[in-house]
């Protein structure tokens, strides 16, 4: 971990860089493998299956004896929990619904919006390092609320070729249409473009390591939408002198445990609360089952000392984090100048935690500085905006002379010409 101390303006830029990597021969292996997969379906799912997640597969998709046992497995507090967070996440997005309204913008000219869900999506899940359950919820969830008729996941199974038991319980409450044991590049070349079992989505959302999210990189180029660029999971703290180092070390690390390309950093305008953060954070890290993990995304984490707020929030608008934390006094005041963020969490009692798992927000964020062009997931993510417009008689006479006069200035006759044949007969 590397502390700096009141940098100058004019390296901000290269202090607030991520982590990267060389990754040409990824992109050549990730295209290989996708192509397999176009061209030899469920045979090859399987044939990658047993190569990467040390599987041998008969049927991909999970049957209804295993959602079964998955019910009669879970612990019934961690039940207990994904049912809570799954009505917090759902009343949350529930709010997000969309009204058209019809709007005259002149006499006879009646325009309007109309939001329709995408007929099939396609959810990633990883179950490496870390089954993501939580996961499951935070983008079925929406899914289910938008209307989608097909809601198709994929995750990768162990060795015994099961799936994770909480995966496939959230996956009930959320309304998940089929589930299928395929992980890695295989699943998102699988719901790409469709395999004998997998159908072909229309949109694939879902987090994962760096050969998942560039295969959705490649299939995005020509074969199927994906939820947002994404890049390895981040964390911006920022805090003053009274904050307790003890909350804002437990969110640096929170992140940073994520994976060894994950990236932690700590702005604060307390030279004092730094140092008593990096003892705190030291002590806290000898705890920690991914310890070993944890060590190695430390490398490329930061502390930040600046002069003062305003230094402060600039720097985070630079940086643009996935997720923020403002645990200062005066949160409220530096909420108000947060311009790109993916997702906030508000003073001392706000734990990313919180986001990631039940308070209801989606914690599918951008990543790599894409919160200065794009938002997290949310309803609109599953949704698409139709409009229409409707043209009375009345209404054509008025606006079509001035259709004619932009289109044969543009020189299109034919688009002047729709207008002028219609008006002849008014």
């Amino acid at each position: 971990m590397t502390t700096y101390l009141y940098p100058n303006k004019s390296e901000w830029g290269e202090i607030v860089k991520r982590p990267t990597f060389d990754n040409s021969q990824l992109r050549d292996l990730v295209s290989g493998l996708l192509q397999q997969i176009r061209e030899g379906g469920d045979k090859v799912l399987r044939e990658l299956e047993a190569k990467f997640d040390h599987c041998t597969l008969t049927d991909l998709q999970v049957s209804a004896d295993e959602f079964a046992e998955a019910r009669r497995v879970i612990a019934p507090e961690l039940a207990d929990a994904i049912d809570n967070a799954s009505r917090n996440i759902h009343a949350f997005h529930a709010s997000q619904k969309f009204d058209g309204v019809k709007v005259e913008t002149q006499p006879g000219v009646v325009c309007w919006q109309k939001s329709i869900p995408i007929d099939k999506v396609g959810l990633y899940i990883p179950g490496g390092t870390a089954p993501l359950f939580s996961t499951v919820l935070m983008l079925a969830i929406p899914a289910k609320i938008a209307g989608c008729g097909e809601i198709v996941l994929c995750t990768p199974p162990n060795a015994e070729g099961k799936v994770n038991p909480a995966i496939l319980y959230a996956a009930t409450v959320a309304g998940v249409t089929k589930v299928y044991k395929v992980g890695g590049v295989q699943a998102i070349g699988a719901l790409a473009y469709g395999t004998e079992s997998v159908p072909k989505v229309y949109k694939i959302f879902g987090p994962g390591n760096q050969f998942v999210q560039m295969a959705k990189q490649l299939v995005s180029l020509r074969d199927v939408a994906i939820d947002m660029p994404a890049g390895p999971s981040e964390v911006c703290v920022v805090a003053d002198a009274d904050a307790d180092p003890e909350y804002v070390a437990s969110d640096f690390l929170s992140q940073a445990e994520h994976g060894a390309d994950s990236q932690a950093i700590l702005v604060t305008d307390s030279e004092a609360l730094a140092k008593k953060f990096e003892t705190v954070m030291a002590a806290q890290l000898e705890l920690l089952k991914r310890q070993e993990l944890t060590r190695k995304s430390l490398e490329h984490s930061k502390v930040i000392v600046l002069c003062n707020q305003d230094e402060v929030m600039d720097l985070v608008n630079e940086y643009a984090p996935e997720h923020l934390i403002l645990n200062t006094r005066n949160y409220a005041t530096l909420a108000d100048k947060v311009r790109n963020a993916g997702s906030v969490f508000l003073g001392p009692f706000s734990p990313e935690s919180a986001g990631d798992y039940a308070s209801g927000t989606n914690h599918t964020l951008p990543t790599n500085g894409y919160a200065k062009a794009y938002n997290g997931v949310n309803l609109d993510s599953y949704m698409r905006k139709v409009t229409f417009q409707e043209l009375s008689a009345d209404g054509l006479r008025s606006l079509g002379p001035i259709i004619e006069v932009m289109a044969q200035n543009e020189q299109l006759d034919a688009h002047k010409n729709a207008v002028t044949v219609r008006l002849r007969n008014l």
